[in-house]
């Protein structure tokens, strides 16, 4: 079968293909560049707890070295701290890293996969559709025509398959401006991020009153200024004097040695494409979406988007076209983005006003400020990742769901599971291998080795009921699962998310929910060709049920 076309070669393009080849599906990366990135430390990216696992995941790397996981998180209005945040355990704090430092990471795996083709100085100038796959034609050196069976484009805001499917990108522009700088100096707190509004400093040129400061490696801090609306230009001198005033502000008066590493100008527009799929074709990250007033938010969403649509396409890809699974990576990823950009529009007027509702009502700065602090941790309405609660994958009500403390649709917490081969692992390094997760919930297991009760309890009867699955699938177990009890049975996704939690071994409830994860009854290419859905999975349903009578 054709390869998969990913269009772009940036940190989004790089993961779908990196995520497909990790499920035995061949890949074509066309990218529009030379086959590297110019470095520009003040080109960073923040990568929520999910976001980086899936990075180290996938690369088999530990980022911790190339990047830089915060100690803390420190909120300041004036002279004043308003909100501090300690992160105990340091995977989960976020992790601040230089965008071609992350790039050059997957482009460095990418090289020894045998199923990923990287062509460089390769421009998208046609895309074709048949029944039965696309066709791409590329100009430039490598310029030539390109068979694929899907084609993806990552190619950022101004995509070229985004305008070769005639789809819309309404939103609004320059919804927030930042003046940016990447400096190696010394301030007075170490390891923590920071943001200060309203700077007891007199302030010059076209400034307004919030600066964010995050710290990278090597003693290189990220600084961003917000800037007032309108189109003012922010000049080399007046960015200058801009950072002098800074890190005089933070530092008693006096200006601490610095270097200055590289500058720019942060524009955010607020975009969203009208459809995520055309057939054969599909966008993700910038090329469907632009978000992140808090200047980190967009990477992490295209992350996300890749994360999502892997497992779908690697199954149609192994097993045929299924139609509602393709189509449930539109509905349920525009739908999270759809609502972070519902909030970040409801909520900026709020939080970048100079009055309004703030004079009425006591105490609301202080709320205003939390809520702006939790956008940039990843936490609250305007940070929390979203969860997939009505996605038209989620199984119908069953009589056997337990309660646990992970919402249906949402990412799975990740815990210490043991492994059919009896290693003991981590959760989330079991997820993007294209199969379904049991996790049984057993407590007392973790003392003892796998082989003294693999054949014990009910584990030969939840085993039974795994392999009548409609799919593969890979059966856990783990010691405590946050709010579930003994014997619980989680059914997780291939991307993380839980699709449902039962009390104890219900093998036509399990059914029944791996079979809505994927979509539905599967189709055969015979049935499909005449027209007849069919249901083939009606007598598996039927055979795993006489398990529970």
């Amino acid at each position: 079968m054709d390869p998969v076309i990913v269009v772009g070669a940036g940190p989004v393009g790089l993961t779908l293909a990196l995520a497909l080849a990790r499920q035995d599906v061949p890949c074509v990366v066309l990218d529009e560049g030379p086959g590297k990135d110019e470095p520009r430390p003040a080109r960073t990216v923040v990568l929520r707890e999910d976001t980086a696992a899936l990075m180290e995941r996938l690369t088999g790397l530990s980022l911790g070295h190339a990047g830089f996981r915060w100690a803390g998180w420190r909120s300041m209005r004036r002279k004043q701290v308003t909100g501090e945040v300690a992160f105990q355990d340091a995977e989960a704090a976020p992790l601040h890293i230089a965008q071609h430092v992350l790039t050059g990471a997957l482009r460095a795996v990418l090289g020894n996969e045998r199923l990923v083709e990287i062509v460089a100085d390769s421009r998208l100038d046609t895309i074709e559709q048949e029944r039965s796959g696309v066709t791409a034609r590329t100009r430039g050196s490598s310029g030539t025509w390109w068979r694929g069976s899907y084609l993806v484009g990552c190619d950022g805001p101004r995509s070229t398959v985004r305008k070769l499917q005639d789809i819309r990108f309404p939103g609004r522009t320059a919804v927030e401006r930042h003046a940016v700088a990447a400096l190696r100096t010394e301030l007075p707190w170490q390891d923590e991020a920071l943001l200060h509004r309203s700077p007891p400093w007199r302030t010059s040129g076209p400034f307004a009153g919030e600066i964010t400061a995050r710290p990278l490696p090597d003693g290189v801090w990220r600084l961003d200024w917000l800037l007032p609306p309108g189109k003012d230009l922010v000049t080399p001198e007046m960015l200058l004097t801009r950072i002098r005033e800074t890190l005089a502000g933070w530092n008693g008066g006096s200006v601490p040695p610095y270097e200055l590493l590289d500058t720019g100008v942060h524009t955010v527009h607020h975009r969203l494409a009208r459809r995520w799929r055309a057939d054969r074709v599909f966008l993700a990250g910038d090329a469907a979406h632009l978000l992140g007033a808090l200047g980190t938010h967009g990477l992490d969403e295209g992350l996300r988007d890749a994360d999502n649509l892997a497992w779908k396409l690697a199954l149609a890809w192994h097993h045929g076209p299924h139609d509602a699974l393709l189509d449930s990576y539109q509905t349920e990823r525009r739908a999270i983005v759809s609502s972070r950009l519902r909030a970040a529009d409801q909520a900026l007027p709020l939080l970048r006003g100079g009055g309004g509702l703030r004079a009425y009502v006591p105490g609301s700065s202080r709320g205003l400020d939390t809520l702006l602090m939790d956008g940039h941790l990843g936490r609250g309405a305007l940070g929390a990742p979203g969860t997939y609660a009505d996605s038209p994958l989620a199984p119908g009500p069953l009589e056997g769901e337990a309660p646990v403390g992970t919402a249906p649709g949402a990412a799975v917490t990740d815990v210490v599971v043991t492994a059919e081969d009896g290693a003991f692992v981590r959760l989330r390094d079991r997820l993007g291998r294209g199969a379904l997760l049991v996790v049984l919930v057993a407590p007392g297991t973790g003392v003892w080795e796998r082989r003294h009760w693999v054949s014990a309890g009910i584990m030969p009867r939840l085993a039974a009921a795994v392999s009548a699955l409609p799919h593969r699938a890979e059966l856990l177990v783990a010691e405590s699962y946050p709010g579930a009890a003994a014997h619980t049975v989680l059914l997780v996704r291939p991307d993380g998310h839980l699709v449902t939690a039962l009390s104890g071994v219900r093998p036509a409830d399990m059914y029944a929910a791996a079979e809505a994860a994927l979509g539905g009854p599967a189709v055969s290419a015979e049935s499909r060709d005449a027209g007849d859905p069919g249901d083939s999975g009606a007598k598996a349903r039927e055979d795993a049920g006489a398990g529970s009578r």
